[in-house]
């Protein structure tokens, strides 16, 4: 299937779980994400949930607490220039919601991209490859483009990947692991 055909099966599909459901998969998730050791790494870059997406929240928190002095970034989107920026936030940080439904930082200091360690990146579904379909907008793969190398990109799922998106391409960055409920995908 296509990018296109994806996106809306699994909004759908997405849109189709229960309350009970999210919370019981949520916590299957935060589980499967304690099996990581993540050495050295002191940044996180994580997004603010949205339309039943896994709960980054409590991801987020649990990787703050076990990692001293974690600094964490939330994206802030510029939809005039098509960019998307890391703002490092603290337990002062105000955020608001924009016009699109994105939870974002009002302040902060921008950390660039190639200072992050660890990148939870927003999906719909991925591949066995690690390409993914996620919004359409392609700000996290243009993101994404600027990291290091060795910074561990995880996407997280309530599905397990499917063996190939028809028409991923060259400008797809392909994540290094989907935690999904019952598994960890490493690719």
């Amino acid at each position: 299937m296509t990018k296109k055909e994806l996106r809306k099966l699994y909004k759908q599909r997405r849109f189709n779980i229960s309350p009970k459901e999210k919370l019981k998969w949520d916590d299957l998730i935060l589980l499967q994400l304690q099996k990581f050791d993540f050495g050295n790494a002191d940044t996180l870059f994580t997004y603010w949930e949205m339309n039943n997406e896994p709960n980054t929240q409590i991801l987020s928190s649990y990787l703050k607490h076990t990692i001293p002095n974690l600094q964490i970034c939330y994206p802030v989107i510029d939809f005039a220039t098509c960019n998307m920026n890391a703002i490092l936030t603290n337990e002062d940080t105000i955020f608001t919601t924009n016009e699109y439904g994105i939870t974002e930082p009002t302040h902060g200091v921008e950390m660039h991209a190639i200072d992050l360690d660890i990148i939870f990146v927003p999906l719909l579904i991925c591949d066995m490859q690690g390409s993914r379909v996620g919004y359409g907008k392609g700000f996290y793969d243009k993101y994404l483009a600027q990291t290091r190398a060795d910074a561990i990109t995880i996407g997280f799922n309530y599905f397990a990947p499917i063996d190939k998106i028809d028409d991923a391409n060259e400008f797809d960055i392909p994540l290094n692991y989907c935690i999904t409920p019952e598994k960890i995908y490493e690719f």
